[in-house]
Order: structure tokens, then C-alpha cells, then sequence
């Protein structure tokens, strides 16, 4: 979020950054976001519960959301807002999909599966969002080496900075039309 916010203010990316939601009340995104004057929602099922995926699609709504970008979301988003967004929601992953994907391979859990591998390389992934974790049509790569010495922290620092640049340079893509959004996420 820190590096879409960043390139917004610094006028690479023609898009604006209406709202930011967290299912975690203490993370960095929401502090981040009020910061930085942007709308910021904690909505989990301890605050909505049995309408969370509802009410995360009317604040995306609300706020005239076009492109949902899902980075650092654990959760599995709810139908309503899948339908609401079908072909519009991108998803940030810390390696090189189809590797290394789906339940359960998120952060520190996906760098030492790399490590234990013996892989040469990682990387990043951006992809469109279904139902499934990591299944969506990958639409950026961005390969990572990975060093004898790395730890997961040592690479998970360096694969967080390609995740920046990855995820601005697709939004970027997807603005000027070099990216077209799919009718379906699986197109």
C-alpha cells in the first residue's frame, strides 16, 4: 500500500487512493492510511459479524472504488464482493506463482518453503482474484534471487521491495490500457 500510495504522490500512477480496509485493527495499513488523510476501515467478523464480505463491498462502493488491490489481505473475500468486483480485484503474492500458492502461503510461511526448496529464485506475483487462493490469471512477475545466506527475513525484505514496484507498474499498466480487465478473472 506504501508504494501505491507513494507513486500517487509523486504523480507516477493517475489514480487516487480512496479507502483502505484491514481485518486486523492494529495493522500498519489502517495507521498508514489515517496518516496519510486516507479513509480507513477496520471490518472483520468481530466488527460485522455474519455480514463482513457485505460490508466490505458497500465501503468499497461508497467510495467509488474501480480497482481493488488486495495486499497484505489474508482472508478469502466473500461473494458479494467478488461479484461486486469479478475482473477488478489484483492480488499481491511473495513468490513466483504458480509456486508456492493457495491456503496457508502467506509471508514468512512462503520464504522458508523457497529456502527449504533450494530454489535459485523467487519472486513476486500480481494476479486477478477468484475464489480460490492464488488461482486468478497472473498478470506480472517479478523475479527475486535468492542468496546462499538468506534467511526468511533476508529475503522476505528483498521480495517486499519487488512487490512495490510490481504492484505499481501493473496498476500503471492496467490505466493506460496495456492491461485490459478481463470480463472473467479466469480468462
Amino acid at each position: 500500500m506504501r508504494a501505491i500510495v507513494h507513486a500517487v504522490n509523486r504523480g507516477l500512477l493517475r489514480a487516487s487512493v480512496n479507502v483502505c480496509i484491514s481485518n486486523n485493527s492494529s495493522s500498519d495499513a489502517l495507521a498508514f492510511a489515517r496518516e496519510n488523510r486516507i479513509p480507513a476501515y477496520h471490518i472483520s467478523s468481530k466488527t460485522d459479524p455474519g455480514n463482513e464480505d457485505r460490508r466490505i463491498r458497500d465501503v468499497l462502493l461508497g467510495h467509488r472504488v474501480d480497482l481493488v488491490i488486495l495486499s497484505g489481505y489474508m482472508k478469502k473475500l466473500g461473494p458479494a464482493t467478488l461479484d461486486a468486483y469479478r475482473g477488478r480485484i489484483l492480488n499481491i503474492h511473495p513468490a513466483l506463482l504458480p509456486k508456492y500458492g493457495g491456503q496457508g502461503m502467506y509471508g514468512r510461511h512462503v520464504h522458508e518453503r523457497v529456502l527449504a526448496s533450494g530454489e535459485k529464485n523467487t519472486g513476486a506475483t500480481v494476479h486477478f482474484v477468484n475464489e480460490e487462493y492464488d488461482e486468478g490469471r497472473i498478470v506480472g512477475q517479478r523475479t527475486v534471487p535468492v542468496h546462499e545466506a538468506d534467511t526468511a527475513d533476508t529475503l522476505a525484505e528483498r521480495v517486499k521491495a519487488c512487490e512495490g514496484e510490481l504492484i505499481v507498474d501493473v496498476i500503471g499498466e492496467i490505466i493506460d490500457g496495456r492491461i485490459a480487465i478481463p470480463d472473467r478473472v479466469d480468462a
